[in-house]
């Protein structure tokens, strides 16, 4: 839970040995647990990770008891509002391991006018929409309110939203700032940022974004940071903004998924 000043502590180490591929353009993501993570038949259930009834009823609802390894090991973590450094790929159920535990942190409490209680940065407008409608499936017995920011949507629809306050704000990282410097936008009481696909943002140029955005945030936030891989300069963002994090690893960085069949065929060279 840490602004621009450097010197976070390591992070524990939560490792699971599984992983799922990571394509171009990420499907739906499974959540909870639609993936191909199988998790053990005496593992844990999701009435024992601290969930509220409600958001039980819609995780049953949705036809899942069973958390996959990312949301075992993290929900817990992020009830007890630990800073978490998850290393997971797409088809983990990621999604679902920070919504779940967001929807019940925020279900008490208000949001004021163009003050989100909490933030997401995503890197596209598509993965933005999706965890949106993740928000929307499992968030349907709670009153929390939502927006997105992203582009290809009218600034006025979403200063409307922002002026009648949300406690969940999704948004791409260059909309954002677009709103916070026209002063559509203020950041002084985000309790949670999660960051999530890092080393998307890295390869889409966000950094410097991603940066600036977590230097308007408190002090005092909780950050929740996801990376399929972790990249020197993916490891220096943790080491900045995340205080003490819990570090929950589902598959060891840059590992191909378990349910990929890998092949290599020559091709003559005449061909």
């Amino acid at each position: 839970m840490q602004d621009g000043e450097t010197g976070g502590t390591p992070p524990e180490d939560v490792r699971f040995e599984s992983a799922l591929p990571e394509p171009g353009e990420r499907p739906a993501e499974p959540a909870p647990s639609e993936s191909s993570e199988i998790p053990a038949p005496d593992g844990p259930k999701f009435d024992s990770l601290g969930l509220s009834a409600d958001l039980l009823k819609a995780v049953e609802q949705s036809g899942y008891t069973i958390p996959t390894p990312i949301q075992a090991q993290s929900i817990p973590h992020v009830l007890q509002r630990r800073d978490i450094i998850g290393i997971a790929q797409t088809g983990t159920g990621k999604t679902a391991s920070f919504t779940l535990p967001m929807i019940e942190l925020l279900a008490r409490g208000r949001a004021k006018a163009r003050m989100p209680r909490s933030l997401i940065l995503e890197p596209t407008r598509e993965l933005a929409a999706q965890v949106a409608e993740s928000f929307e499936k499992y968030g349907k017995y709670n009153k929390l309110s939502m927006a997105l920011l992203i582009g290809g949507t009218s600034f006025d629809d979403q200063d409307r939203k922002l002026d009648r306050g949300v406690d969940v704000l999704i948004a791409t990282p260059g909309r954002l700032l677009d709103h916070f410097s026209r002063g559509k936008l203020m950041l002084s009481q985000v309790q949670i940022l999660v960051v999530d696909e890092a080393d998307r943002m890295l390869d889409m140029g966000f950094i410097p974004d991603v940066e600036e955005i977590c230097k308007k945030l408190p002090f005092t936030r909780q950050t929740l940071f996801y990376s399929a891989t972790m990249p020197p300069e993916i490891q220096r963002l943790t080491e900045k903004f995340l205080h003490n994090p819990v570090r929950v690893e589902v598959a060891r960085p840059a590992t191909t998924a378990t349910n990929i069949t890998q092949e290599i065929i020559q091709v003559p060279s005449n061909d």
